[in-house]
């Protein structure tokens, strides 16, 4: 008897679980997310620059003065570096080579901007 009903709250769960997450699109709106979880990006150089996304060396209020109209940083990589910068503890710049490295390294290119493609040739 005992095995019936772990069985029918099992299935009763799966049913469940697959039609809430086949109809996500219809409630996962609603549900409230605190501040802490979710932070929206800037879209402006204006905003790069209150959210911490700028440094001596990466000074983006050349673009503010000047009335640059573009949009601000790429989205993916303003996400990438806000995210090393607060699981690492670093600042805007050592987040921003951390993230330049680890794309380098992704396209297989070495620290040092050259390609570590054994049939590369360089001439100085």
């Amino acid at each position: 008897m005992a095995g019936y009903l772990l069985y029918t709250i099992s299935f009763c769960f799966i049913i469940s679980a697959t039609a809430l997450y086949l109809t996500r699109d219809c409630w996962v709106h609603r549900i409230p997310v605190p501040d802490y979880i979710y932070h929206r990006l800037p879209s402006t150089f204006a905003g790069d620059v209150e959210g911490g996304l700028t440094s001596n060396d990466f000074d983006l209020t050349g673009n503010i003065t000047s009335g640059d109209s573009r949009a601000g940083l790429d989205e993916q990589g303003k996400l990438e570096v806000k995210k090393i910068m607060r699981s690492r503890r670093v600042d805007f710049d050592e987040a921003r080579r951390i993230f330049t490295e680890r794309r380098f390294a992704k396209n297989n290119i070495g620290p040092d901007g050259l390609p570590r493609d054994p049939k590369f040739v360089s001439f100085s």
